[in-house]
């Protein structure tokens, strides 16, 4: 009988590590909540920045999911190369970008590009390139509801932004976006009623300009951590993003959500300079090193402390009598998956404690072809 937990490989010592383990039936199952959730796959608009993967997005679409949101013209790409129906770059096009944008619009016709503004600036050089172009573009006004991020404040000058669209004959109005990633409160009706406020300030916007005559079709809301409020709301389209991999920042933060670890970071014990201390091989170049410590839970290391960090290596500080030896392996869910996933260039599929397969992780660079 099979006794390994459900991250343990049969075979870990043919493994290269650090390396990054994907689990496909995990994912599934992530993808079936997510639909669930929301009660029907249409109005999911998932991220691709936590997985940047091929093949995630082909199981998403084969749930239905035909719209997709995207932080860089190399995802976007990538979804285009998927033949996803609706693409949203949820970022605002500057320099150079603005013209990749317009590539990605000639390369994939049967997908419809859209992207996020929040300044006359840009509305108005996207405007004069779809007008060289002889086209129309997609434009969703991106609003600042109190993540201080980017996004215009909801006001007069937004209004007059939005006119300003919707009077161009280059430009077509898609609707509103907000990404309300500041509003983080571990209980969920705490977290409910943050982010039934920051709504409240699109919904009263979105007033404002009908009362001008001007329509919204659609509004595309929120993160993983305000997925479950969203979900609930049937005027807007829901765009979670770590819900695919999960992590153990939003695990243990979030416990009202049920979604399962899907990707683990196999790692090994590499020295162990006193006894009560020891290294993996986990350093700034193969975990996302942004966070506090700690930056991994390290299953069967729970007790022990991460003390320091550099390129290749990750201290532990450990209590007396804890067995960890060098060569020994373990396995890491990160805190922060998202940045950790774009480190590694492949991830290795795991099924019943067998690795099956790699996965290219293949939008991590900033650009593909385009």
């Amino acid at each position: 009988m099979n006794d390994l937990a459900w991250y343990q490989l049969e075979n870990a010592d043919k493994i290269v590590s650090p390396t990054l383990l994907v689990y496909p039936e995990r994912i599934e199952k992530n993808i079936q909540l997510m639909v669930e959730m929301t009660g029907n796959p249409e109005r999911l608009r998932p991220h691709i920045k936590t997985h940047k993967t091929r093949e995630i997005i082909d199981m998403q679409m084969a749930y239905g999911i035909q719209k997709f949101k995207c932080a860089t013209i190399a995802e976007a790409e990538l979804l285009g190369q998927c033949a996803a129906k609706d693409i949203l770059l949820a970022i605002q096009p500057v320099g150079a970008n603005i013209t990749r944008f317009f590539e990605l619009i000639d390369q994939f016709p049967e997908s419809a590009f859209s992207t996020i503004v929040d300044n006359t600036h840009i509305v108005t050089l996207i405007s004069q390139k779809a007008a060289t172009k002889e086209i129309k573009v997609p434009l969703f006004l991106d609003l600042n509801t109190g993540m201080n991020r980017t996004g215009i404040e909801p006001n007069n000058n937004a209004i007059n932004l939005c006119q300003l669209i919707t009077k161009d004959p280059n430009l077509i109005f898609g609707g509103l976006h907000s990404y309300d990633g500041h509003i983080r409160e571990p209980i969920i009706d705490d977290r409910k009623k943050v982010c039934d406020a920051a709504f409240e300030l699109v919904l009263n916007f979105k007033t404002e300009l009908e009362m001008k005559g001007i329509t919204v079709k659609t509004i595309v809301m929120g993160g993983s951590p305000t997925f479950p409020i969203h979900a609930q709301r049937q005027e807007v389209e829901v765009s979670p993003g770590t819900t695919l991999l999960w992590d153990e920042r939003y695990s243990s933060s979030f416990q009202d959500m049920k979604f399962l670890h899907a990707a683990v970071l196999l790692t090994r014990v590499i020295s162990k300079p006193k006894p009560n201390i020891i290294c993996l091989d986990l350093g700034h170049k193969s975990i996302a090193p942004e966070m506090d410590f700690p930056r991994v839970k390290i299953f069967g290391l729970e007790d022990c402390e991460q003390t320091g960090q550099s390129e290749e290596h990750l201290v532990l500080r450990c209590p007396p009598g804890k067995v960890a030896e060098v060569g020994d392996t373990f396995y890491a869910v990160p805190m922060h998956i998202c940045p950790t996933v774009a480190k590694y260039p492949k991830t290795h599929t795991v099924t019943n404690g067998k690795v099956t397969g790699s996965w290219k992780v293949a939008a991590r660079d900033h650009s593909l072809v385009i």
